[in-house]
């Protein structure tokens, strides 16, 4: 099989969320189909594929169909099946490769594996059971995140221990004795920023400009380009998001989340082998968007350029933006500036806490972008 795949081959997506649905918009404009495997036949990918396997996202059977039927597998979710797809890597390529999930799925392999690049993190120790929670809190003290190895998102598996006589709720909280646990040090942070990073079949990199951040309730609530940093410490986090995705063997993207402390030092926190939350500003933003990127590297091409054409601000747009427990959103409101761009992933059901959609904004700096998102955002009528 060719390392290039062209216009017309059809491409295998692992999850039919909004994600996977940017991915199948930005493949049907570049000309490749895509079939999507999520037990939703009526989910926000499967409404804009060229077609769906309604099937659940580890069932062995409906991967191997999946690569059956396709030239190419990629995933909108890192928390695939990752036997299941080393199992069909001889029938259609991975990419990433069951490899680099094995490490994003898991935070002590995640952490062990940025150190063992020589990149830094928040110390941290593996944690079973009470004694070595009770020895792991006596090392790195309080507060302290004791979180769950696998699972959690948008905040989920973790908690805070602000004294060690917390620790015992704290363990029953995440699964109690013998659960895969990690304890990370508290990092006190001066902003949390992210890097998207390309990587593809032949191995050139492409680094999307830095994100700077703000998460609330856990869940990433903006995103502003370029980030409030100084340019040495901004072209080190990309360098970092180079390091990780060359060290892992990457094709796709790597979304890289890093703590920026007091003194422009940086913590690697999470990756994501995948189009990432804090990348959506691209599609207007960017020369590629993340998704196009992703699409290239998958599919052999020559990378696109990740130049920022203009400072750009992305607001995610939840449940109770939308009306979930109140009044009708104000939909005109969202299309009042003309410089605000709206997306709704399809989802039919709004709840509090589900990211329902986004709002990117371009203006002459960050921060005014980011004004014009969020006052946008306000006038929908929903929460703040």
């Amino acid at each position: 099989m060719s390392e290039v795949l062209l216009p017309g081959a059809r491409i295998g997506i692992l999850g039919g969320g909004q994600l996977g649905r940017m991915l199948a918009l930005a493949a049907r404009r570049l000309g490749y189909r895509t079939l999507v495997l999520d037990p939703d036949p009526g989910g926000p990918a499967a409404q804009v594929a060229d077609g769906c396997l309604a099937a659940a996202l580890d069932d062995a059977d409906a991967v191997r169909e999946l690569a059956r039927a396709c030239d190419v597998l990629t995933l909108e979710w890192e928390n695939a099946d990752a036997a299941a797809l080393r199992e069909v890597e001889a029938t259609a390529p991975v990419r990433p490769g069951p490899h680099v999930l094995e490490v994003a799925q898991h935070r002590l392999r995640e952490k062990d594996a940025a150190r063992r690049l020589g990149l830094p993190t928040a110390e941290y120790r593996p944690v079973r059971n009470r004694a070595e929670l009770d020895a792991a809190l006596a090392a790195l003290g309080c507060p302290a995140v004791l979180k769950t190895c696998q699972g959690g998102y948008d905040g989920r598996g973790q908690v805070v221990i602000q004294h060690p006589a917390g620790a015992g709720a704290a363990l029953a909280a995440l699964g109690g004795e013998g659960a895969d646990l990690i304890l990370e040090a508290w990092v006190r942070f001066r902003l949390e920023a992210s890097v998207v990073v390309a990587r593809s079949v032949s191995g050139e990199i492409a680094c999307f400009p830095v994100g700077e951040n703000t998460h609330r309730g856990g869940i990433l609530e903006s995103t502003q380009v370029p980030a409030r940093l100084p340019a040495p410490v901004a072209r080190e986090a990309q360098r970092i998001g180079e390091a990780l995705a060359e060290g892992l063997q990457v094709v796709g993207l790597l979304a890289v989340e890093l703590f920026v402390e007091e003194d422009g030092g940086l913590r690697v926190n999470e990756i994501a082998p995948r189009p990432h939350n804090s990348g959506h500003y691209t599609w207007e933003a960017c020369v590629v968007s993340q998704f196009e990127q992703h699409l290239r590297a998958v599919c052999g091409l020559p990378l696109g350029s990740p130049e920022l054409l203009r400072p750009a601000a992305m607001v995610n747009l939840l449940g109770e933006h939308l009306g979930a427990g109140g009044a009708a959103p104000c939909w005109a409101g969202a299309f009042a500036d003309p410089t605000v761009a709206l997306h709704l992933y399809g989802k039919r059901e709004a709840r509090v806490g589900r990211k329902m959609g986004h709002l990117t904004a371009l203006a002459d700096s960050a921060e005014q972008a980011l004004a014009r998102a969020l006052d946008a955002r306000r006038r929908l009528g929903g929460a703040a």
